[in-house]
Formats: structure tokens, sequence, C-alpha cells
């Protein structure tokens, strides 16, 4: 039995809900203005369910959808539209290559000083972390971004190095 569009939405929503939540977190820290681009998400992946081909997996389309949603809602600010992480994304350990725990109060106060250089990056930089934060292969950040996938291995080790040599540096300050 074919399934109807409504149903497809609604599985689709119910399958990937929470990460297209976390990308509204990402780029608002108003919680009503979350809701207002998730909303605005739903409604662009409503309009585009027609057109999705299958050439990607359905979390990579999603994920184009609602990056792309996120900032076109932030409007011409989006070159400054800032990234608001919560401290207690899994995958932020990601950005650093040691397996090494860092004490709590260390921790906070190098993940501010994390927040304040990735929200210095370029927009097309600051959406590859978003997605590297939400665990996408390079692969599936590359058919999101539209770049190759060896050209996003390679920015996203020059944004780690970035970042580390703008840590160090502002540690020792």
């Amino acid at each position: 039995m074919k399934q109807t569009k409504e149903n497809h939405f609604k599985s689709i929503v119910e399958e990937n809900g929470d990460q297209l939540k976390r990308i509204c977190r990402y780029y608002n820290s108003d919680a009503e203005d979350q809701k207002d681009m998730y909303q605005e998400i739903l409604v662009n992946v409503w309009k585009s369910l027609d057109n999705f081909r299958g050439d990607s997996k359905i979390s990579t389309w999603l994920y184009r959808i609602a990056l792309n949603t996120a900032l076109t809602f932030n409007g011409k600010t989006y070159k400054r539209a800032k990234l608001f992480i919560d401290k207690d994304v899994q995958n932020l350990n990601i950005l650093f290559d040691d397996d090494e725990v860092l004490l709590k109060e260390k921790r906070e106060v190098e993940l501010e000083m994390l927040y304040n250089e990735m929200n210095q990056l370029s927009v097309i930089d600051k959406a590859m972390i978003t997605l590297m934060l939400e665990g996408l292969s390079s692969r599936e950040i590359a058919d999101v971004i539209g770049l190759t996938e060896p050209n996003i291995r390679v920015k996203l080790h020059r944004i780690k190095e970035q970042l580390r040599a703008q840590l160090q540096s502002s540690k020792n300050e």
C-alpha cells in the first residue's frame, strides 16, 4: 500500500524532529524564535517533499533544508549569526582529538572560549561545524553543503586547527 504524503511527512518528522530542533537551537537562542524556525523548516520540508528523489539519505536532505531555512530565517544578519551550542552536546569532543576528560570548571571556561571562537567563523564554516557536531560524516556534510568530500575534510581539519590555535592563544593571554 502506497504511503500518503501526510503519513510520509509525519514519519519523517517523528524520526528526525529532534535533530531539526537542535539545528534551530544552534542558530537561535530565543525559544520562541526556535519554535518559529522549526515551523518554517517543517513548512519547507512539506513543500519540498514531492521533489525528494532519493538521491541522498533523507536525513541529508533534511539537514540541507534545515540549514538553508536557518540561514534564511536570520535574514541579512546570517553572516553575523551566532551558534548556540548546548554544553552537553555529546559530539562536541569531535573538535578535539584527545580523549582526555577535562575538569568541569576548566571545561566550562574552555567551552565558552570555544563558543566565542566558533562564532568568529564564516557562515559556511559554522554550517560545517554544526553538521559535524550532529554526527554527520564528511560525505554527508559534502552532500548538504554542496562541496566535495575531500574539500570538506580539508576545511574541517583547518577549522579544527584554527580553533585549537585560537584557544591556545587565548589560554596564554
